[in-house]
This record gives structure tokens, sequence and C-alpha cells, in this order.
């Protein structure tokens, strides 16, 4: 009997070790991940920052020291290039390593390997748009340029430094919560890094959806409802701007449409990925020196997207914030320029047809001429499942996105993917030059060197310059190249050559005293070159230029201001319409009391606000009944713009499409504005009926920090935050600034401010995570310490951290 208890208890022990350090569905192994030793609880952080005062790290060739401030931003001080990359690696892996290596397993295609069946949808689609293997041709051109190759090793080898540091109670959360480790980093993955930023920026499109409009609605249709340009439209570069350069010139083949029948297109990046920059010159402000401020709005997201630090050694001396995963510093200054980005809207992604000679799809048709393909057979780890495989054929076009395995409908329809992003470029050469930026004519070398994503790189210096410059790799197009499907079996439809970078278009100290972006159209018809997008921003430009015409003596806080400005220009140029089409004499008593909200209204969406809510649930409604024969249309398109919603609502009070198809008689605009105003006044009080917060604008949005994995206790809701999409401070729901900055470039030393919605660590069990939330919601900035002094950082640092080189 004792034996068979013995072994009874044994083989229960046993089995509950394999269950509880093993993977079930979604739960962790809890045996593992409960160990109050080495699990969940070893995350909880009780200080601010946990690290060694003195660290030894082989690797490094001096000691390198990092003074880190109140507010968790690494100063790092390295003798040389190589230390100082090392050592930003390795820091910021510290605070951001789960992250860095998650959002490269989506880029890469790999998310189910990690996430199970789920993701494998968004693994093949990131396989077929070519994102690893442009990454590779991006690693064989960098390895040309001994400098950037080994900026990109340093900065490997110091994340890989920290990762030989951890065991399993080391490893941040969501390793244990997924249930696996990380693995080395490496030059590539800094390389697709790059092209992640290129998916999010630069892969957006709308031609298969043009086309199928096209031959929905005919073109004469098409074109009023989507055209190129709109009245009224304030670009980037100063309206009237003189192009003193001979442009190259390409062939109009002037052909019909070839045929596009797609129900499903691949996913698109966020329309409402943008950002807003502005340089104003020392003559407008009130120390007479250059400010400059930059924000990019992107998703919203835990950990954050950026993550800030100052880099210093004997040739760098810069500060700003930089993507985790990426050396050096992206948006930032150094002690004698600043620099920053936004969404240059530019189409650089297009989809040719392809004619396979045979269902082996070896050759395709080009030219008459039978031309071979290469087949890249992908494989998919799924999770608990089968490896599944994947063949992609690629052209010279590029890869065959769609086809009779994804997303053609179990047709032959085979579309191959041309885009910019694919080429190989060395773009960090940019920031390398920016990094050590003194003045315009290093910034013009940076330019040089940057193909994409598209960006309007905004300028100013200590000198007293501010410039502009819409920089990347653009083709010269025949008018309309590229905005439809196009035939890839004859070169006339081919990219033809690119334009010249010089003329690009750009702008250098213009007459009216600043530069501003805010992804609008980059110039008017003067720009000898066709430029289209199928989504050009249209209101904040126009409240920011606005604002800088008549500003005069600024500060930096009147900087911060303009950053968080809640004016919404949608509804200043609307609602007064919108009002008015109104029938007031019918109206009960409720009704009419938003509808004299809504009349005494003064345009801000601030938190605290309630008419703010009854505007944009009204215009949300008129828009999607307006447009709702597009819901009924059985192929992939999308809706036109709100811009030009409104102009065809002011200007077309008997547009065809007023029509609402569930009812019997035939409506105008006005009759749609109505119906939406009941609509919407019953949306807001069903909101109500159902939440307990006060009704304001803040809490009716409900703007969103959420984490990566989308874990509620992870994630920070119902951010008090005014603004909206289409708003200069554009926080909508899971959207908005990703990083506010501004720069006084002083000669006597540049002075900065900046904030973003998280914090320097990702952990969720360290205290000051996501601390930045409260004061980037109410426009509240950090002071950024930016000092070549050690011992100024040292006095102020909450830890003085120094890294040793290995004894050899």
């Amino acid at each position: 009997m004792k034996v068979f208890k013995f072994v009874f208890f044994t083989i229960i022990t046993i089995v509950l070790v394999v269950v509880l350090n093993s993977k079930n569905g979604d739960i962790p192994p809890l045996g593992k991940f409960l160990n109050p030793m080495s699990g969940f609880w070893a995350n909880s952080e009780y200080t601010a920052i946990k690290a060694p005062e003195q660290l030894t790290l082989e690797g490094l060739e001096e000691p390198v020291k990092i003074y880190w401030d109140k507010d968790l931003i690494p100063h790092i001080f390295a003798e040389n290039d190589h230390d100082l990359y090392f050592a930003e690696g390795y820091t910021i892996a510290f605070h951001r390593l789960w992250q860095m290596e998650f959002q490269l397993y989506k880029t890469a295609g790999r998310l189910s390997e990690i996430l199970g069946p789920l993701t494998l949808s968004l693994d093949q689609q990131q396989r077929r748009k070519g994102l690893a293997y442009s990454a590779n041709w991006m690693l064989d051109e960098v390895k040309k340029d001994k400098a950037i190759y080994e900026m990109l090793q340093a900065y490997s080898d110091g994340v890989n430094a920290y990762i030989a540091t951890l065991d399993y109670k080391d490893l941040p959360i969501e390793y244990k919560l997924l249930d696996y480790e990380p693995e080395p980093f490496s030059p590539y993955k800094i390389c697709l890094l790059l092209k992640e930023m290129s998916d999010q920026l630069s892969s957006g499109e709308a031609d298969l959806e043009n086309t199928n409009m096209a031959r929905l609605l005919g073109k004469d249709t098409f074109n009023f409802l989507f055209p190129d340009r709109d009245p009224g439209i304030d670009p980037i570069i100063t309206a009237g701007t003189k192009f003193d350069f001979e442009p190259l010139k390409v062939a109009n083949p002037n052909d019909s449409l070839p045929l596009a029948k797609i129900k499903q297109v691949i996913n698109k990046p966020d329309p409402k990925n943008g950002s807003n920059s502005f340089a104003v010159a020392g003559s407008k402000t009130a120390s007479g020196n250059v400010l400059l401020a930059n924000e990019p709005d992107l998703g919203l997201n835990l950990p954050s997207i950026w993550y800030a630090a100052h880099l210093h050694s004997p040739s760098v001396n810069v500060m700003g914030a930089v993507f985790p995963g990426s050396p050096g510093i992206t948006i930032g200054f150094t002690d004698s320029i600043a620099f920053g980005f936004t969404n240059a809207k530019r189409d650089v992604a297009d989809w040719f047809y392809i004619q396979f000679r045979n269902d082996d799809r070896d050759e395709y048709l080009y030219e008459g001429k039978w031309l071979k393909t290469q087949k890249v057979i992908e494989e998919i780890i799924v999770r608990g499942e089968d490896t599944k495989y994947d063949t992609v054929i690629y052209t010279h076009f590029g890869p065959v996105t769609y086809d009779r395995n994804f997303k053609g409908n179990g047709e032959q329809v085979n579309f191959a993917f041309r885009w910019t992003a694919h080429d190989t470029s060395n773009d960090f050469r940019l920031f390398y030059h920016f990094n050590r930026g003194k003045n315009y004519n290093d910034y013009l070398e940076g330019l040089k060197y940057y193909s994409g994503p598209p960006q309007n790189i905004v300028y100013g210096d200590v000198h007293g310059n501010i410039a502009m410059w819409v920089q990347g790799k653009f083709p010269v197009k025949y008018p309309e190249q590229g905005k439809f499907l196009m035939d890839g079996r004859y070169s006339k439809y081919d990219w033809g050559p690119f334009i010249p970078q010089q003329q690009n278009i750009h702008e250098l100290n213009p007459a009216r005293n600043f530069v501003s972006s805010a992804n609008q159209h980059p110039a008017d018809a003067t720009y000898p070159y066709y430029v289209y997008d199928y989504n050009y921003e249209h209101y904040r430009n126009r409240r920011i230029n606005d604002r800088l015409k008549i500003m005069q003596g600024i500060k930096p806080e009147d900087m911060m201001k303009l950053q968080n400005d809640n004016y919404n220009f949608l509804a200043y140029e609307n609602l007064t319409f919108m009002l008015d089409s109104l029938d007031t004499g019918k109206m009960v008593a409720s009704t009419r009391e938003v509808y004299q909200l809504l009349r005494k209204w003064d345009y801000f969406n601030d938190p605290e606000r309630v008419a703010p809510i009854y505007f944009e649930e009204w215009w949300d409604q008129f828009y999607e009944l307006l447009w709702d024969e597009f819901d009924t249309m059985t192929v992939a398109v999308y809706k036109p713009h709100n811009y030009h919603t409104s102009v065809l609502m002011k200007n077309n009070p008997a547009l065809a499409f007023a029509d609402v198809l569930g009812t019997s008689r035939k409506e105008t605009i006005k009759d749609v504005l109505s119906m939406t105003f009941a609509s919407a006044l019953d949306s807001v009080e069903s909101w109500k009926s159902n939440h307990s917060v006060d009704l304001t604008w803040a809490n009716f949005k409900n703007t969103t920090i959420q984490h990566l994995m989308r874990l509620e206790p992870f994630s920070v809701s119902n951010v008090q935050i005014g603004g909206n999409h289409g708003i200069v401070n554009a926080a909508s729901r899971r959207h908005g600034p990703s990083w506010r900055m501004v720069v006084e470039l002083d000669k006597a030393g540049v002075k900065a401010w900046g904030v973003y919605p998280g914090s320097q660590t990702g952990n969720p069990g360290n205290p000051t995570y996501a601390d930045m939330v409260t004061p980037w919601a109410t426009g509240k900035y950090l002071s950024l310490q930016f000092t070549s002094q050690q011992a100024d950082l040292a006095a102020d640092a909450t830890l003085v951290q120094t890294l040793n080189p290995s004894k050899k």
C-alpha cells in the first residue's frame, strides 16, 4: 500500500508540474506565472528606476555614464559613437524590450508563432506585402556604409547585452503571459522596423477601390465625388510659389481602365495617421529665436510608440524621441538645429494586373514576352497547429499580393504591389546627419539619402533659418497614373524616372515667416508634377495657418497652446448651414434646448463641453446616411471625405445621393440633416442611460491609450482630453498626438519641452507606468534637460549609472 501511495502521489505531482508549467489556450503556464519568486510578482517594482549603479558589459570599449533624470529620461554620455549606440540599445531594451520584439513579429508576419491561428491572416498579409524581403534588401545597402552598419550593429549588441542579463523572473510580464522568450536582436530587425513605419505611413492607397467605383458609377460621377483637388485648400508650401526648374516628362497612354472586381482589400493604415509641425522665424517670436513644434499623430498605445533620450559623444549631442528598436534620435534637436516630421500624403504604392502564362505561374506577360517569376515559399509557424505554407510570386513590379489564394475571391485575380518601400535605400543616413547637424547644409545633406516613408520634414536652427522639405522617393507620373489599377502587361503603365531630389517641394525662410504642415496638399497647381493622394487633410492645416498668420511675439507656451488647440474647423464651416436647414417650428422643448446649445457654441471641442457631442454625433450620422449607397456595394469602396462632403452638402441641395435607400420618398440634403439631427439626439440619450459618468465630450469620446495586447488592466481609458480627428489636438478615441515637442533655438543654449501619452517604462508594474498621460491630456510638458555639463545632470539625477567594459 505504501508503494501504491508513493507511486500515486508521484504521478499526481508530475501531472501538476506538467500542467502548471504548460500553456493551455490563452492561459499562461500557471506554475511559472504564479511563482512568487519568478512569476508575475517579480514584475512589481517599488521604485521608478531599478538598475545597478555599476554594470559590466561585454562589448563596450570605454565606460559609459547614464544620468537618469526624474522623468526616467536617460542622458547617455559615451567616449565614442560605438559605445553611445551600444548603450542606447541596452537602455531602451531595459525599458521596452517586449514592445521592440512584438512590433517586429507583426511586421515580419510572425505573430502566429506566439498568438496561434488568430493572427494567421494578418501574418499572411504581411508576408505578401514583401516587408521582410525589402528589409533584407535595405540591409544589403546599409552594409555598404561602414558608419551606418556599425551604428546598427552596436545598437543590436547593446540590446543583446541586456537580453543576456535576463532569466525568467526578469522577463517583461508580456513574455510570461504569452509564454515565450526574446530572440537575439540584429541590424536586420532595425531595417524591419523602418519597413514597419513605411507600412504605417506610406502603404495606404485606394487604387482598387477607385477602379471599382469608376466602373460602377461611371468616370464622371467618380470625378464629381472624388476630385483630386477641392477649392479653398491651403497647401504646405506657400500658394503661388514659383518652381524654377525644367520638370521631367512621361508619356500619358490615355487608355481605358482595366477590370477590377475585388470584394476585400488588404488592411490599410489608419487614415488618421498624420501629424502637425510648424516653425516660426525670429521676427515673429518674443525672444527673436526660431521656435519649432512637432506632433506626430499616430495610434495611442502602451507602451508608447516613442522613447525619450539624450545622446552625447564627441561627435553627437542630440535629444528628443526615438522609436524603440532604432538607433539615434528620430525627432529632436542638437545644440544648433531642430527637426521634426509629418506624414507626406503622396501615392507611392500602386497595383498592376499580372497575366501568368499558366497555372504554374512560372512566367508572366510583359511587352509580348514571358518573363520569369521568383517564387518564395513562406513558412508560417502557427502555435498549437501545423505550420502553414504560402507561395508568394515576385515580379519586377513586386510581390503578387492578391491571387487565387489570398483576397482574390477564389478567381484568377493577380495583382502585383509596386511600392517605393520595396526599393533598396539607406534612410538611416538622414538621421545620422540630423543627429550631428550644425546648420542648413547638414540638413540638406541628410535629405539626399532619405527615400521613405515620404515625410514633410520641418527644420529650424540657431542661425535664424526655418525650412520645410517634402522628402521621399517620388516617381514621375502622368495625370491619374496609379490612381487606378494598371495593366502590368505593358511598359507604358510602368513607373518611369523618379523626381530629382532637388525638385522635391520645399521652401526656405518664406516671406510669411513660418512654415507648417498637417498632411494637406503639398503644393498648389503651380508645382509641375502630378501629385495625388486619396486622403488629404483639410482642416488642421488651415487652423494652424490662420493662427500663425496673425500671431506675433510668440513664446514657447504659445506654440504649446496651438498644439493643444481644440477648435473644430469642420463645425465652424458647416454647423450654421446645418442648423439653418432645420424646421424649428416643430421642435419639442428638449430638441430646442440642444438646438440653442449648438447655436451658442464657439466651436471648441474642450473636454468638459457638451455641444461637441451633439455636433460630432450629428455629423457622423449625416455622413453615413448621405452615403448609404456605398454600404450596398458588393466590392471594395470607400466614401467621399468630410471636406468634399461639406462642399456638396452646401452646394447641391438635391444631390442624388441624398435619397435614403430605406424610404419610399425622395429625400434632399435638408431632409437628411433633419432625420439625422433627430437620430443623433436619440443616440446621445441612449448613451446617457447606459453610462453613469457626466455627459461631457471627453467622457463621450472616451480616448483610450490601449496596451498593445489590448489588455484592459494595462490600458488607460476615458482620458480627459478634448480635440478629435480633424482638429489640431487630434485626439480621437484611439488615435492622436503620440509626441509633442516644442524647441526654442537659442544660441545661448537650446531649450525644449516634450510629452507623450505613456511613460518611459513599458512595465505595468512600475509606479511610473503611464505617468505622462495626464500631463499630456491637460497640455502640460516636461522640460527637457539638455546640457553637455555632466555635473549639472548628476546633481539632479535620480540615478547615475556606469556601464563598464569587461576586462579582457
